[in-house]
């Protein structure tokens, strides 16, 4: 019987995942989560409803309708305190109730707000992961695996052809030759598996903002490629004149103050999937970000790079052009003239966070 708490309760998050799609575009533009809670939910900050009240002043304090005034005159503590500097306050702020969701249900609900369709992976019969199933029957086995019904079949079988089984008087008694116990079997399952490599400029002309730019971002990718495989490797190379395979850590926080070669960090690009990632395996992701700049000999290079090496071995090459004050942002302009011959390359020009919403769409949304 269902308890009304119970259906409240229900009620409760449905009203907190309506809000939470409504709001699910500031969410991603702005990182407006608390920080992931271990690997499979997210805090997201829902404002609380707080129920009107009546509160009482202090007694004999005054107020409308009490003493002397005039029309217009404010009363009580609301008069003008002048410039509004001096000590800090007392007042309430507004309240933010930490909701917890499941990376599953966000990503979810992204999929829906920006309808990106399920991805079709390549690999599904090449990979196989070790599974354990319990679909057997053992005579040993520990006490927390024993089989009660079977235990009892096998007591009641021995009864009755041993001639002690008395129908009028139905007692069944174990023993030790009798138990039996859940066992399992290795089984080999296919596998979908992805794996993702971002490829960041962390040149000079890169500033902690857009960086902050391309965190976020990732994130919302991550989810969504999660949802739709069942394994996820990452890789992060970083490049100025020079690329670097790194940790996550670093990925985010370096930063140098050389040139800019980025076919640099598409031969790095190359040889991780070469020694990580046999292609006709795995479904291979390219998430690029840089502010456009590049030496100019440099892009013929990464065209030519692209067209030969990465662009027939990847399901996606997208590459996100962040605006940078100091970045020339000419870059993209090279590799819109590849974009014809090429469907899996897409480009995105990301000017700020607001821009990041409709740059995951424009990634993520032909479900390859």
């Amino acid at each position: 019987m269902t308890r009304s708490i119970d259906r409240d309760f229900r009620r409760f998050n449905e009203i907190i995942r309506g809000k939470i799609r409504k709001d699910l575009k500031q969410y991603v533009n702005h990182g407006e989560m608390l920080g992931r809670k271990g690997r499979e939910t997210v805090s997201i900050p829902v404002p609380n409803i707080d129920i009107p009240h009546f509160q009482h002043g202090n007694k004999g304090s005054g107020g409308t309708g009490q003493g002397d005034g005039e029309v217009g005159q404010p009363v009580g503590k609301g008069q003008d305190q002048g410039d509004g500097q001096g000590q800090a306050g007392s007042d309430a702020g507004r309240h933010v109730r930490e909701v917890e969701v499941t990376l599953d249900e966000m990503a979810e609900m992204l999929g829906a707000e920006l309808e990106l369709p399920n991805i079709i992976p390549k690999g599904k019969d090449s990979l196989k992961s070790q599974k354990d199933k319990y679909n057997t029957v053992s005579r040993s086995g520990p006490d927390s695996l024993r089989h009660f019904k079977r235990t009892y079949k096998e007591a009641l079988k021995r009864q009755i052809s041993s001639g002690s089984y008395d129908p009028q008087r139905p007692i069944i008694i174990p023993n030790r030759d009798d138990e039996r116990f859940r066992s399992w079997t290795t089984v080999s399952e296919p596998q979908a598996n992805a794996a993702i490599l971002y490829i960041m400029d962390v040149s000079g002309s890169m500033t902690d903002d857009q960086k902050e730019i391309v965190r976020i971002e990732a994130f919302w990718i991550d989810m969504w490629l999660r949802s739709q495989y069942d394994g996820i490797q990452r890789r992060y190379i970083v490049h100025d004149a020079v690329a670097h395979e790194v940790d996550e850590d670093t990925f985010y926080r370096v930063r140098e103050s050389g040139g800019t070669r980025i076919s640099s960090a598409y031969q790095k690009a190359a040889e991780v999937i070469a020694r990580d990632f046999p292609p006709a395996d795995w479904n291979i992701y390219c998430f690029q970000f840089s502010d456009g700049d590049n030496w100019g000999e440099d892009s013929k290079e990464c065209s030519k790079f692209l067209t030969e090496r990465l662009l027939p071995v990847c399901n996606l090459f997208c590459y996100g052009q962040v605006e940078s004050p100091y970045g020339s942002g000419e870059f993209i302009k090279d590799l819109r003239k590849l974009i014809d011959q090429h469907e899996n390359l897409i480009l995105s020009e990301i000017d700020n966070k607001d821009g990041i919403y409709d740059s995951i769409k424009t990634f993520l949304g032909r479900g390859k």
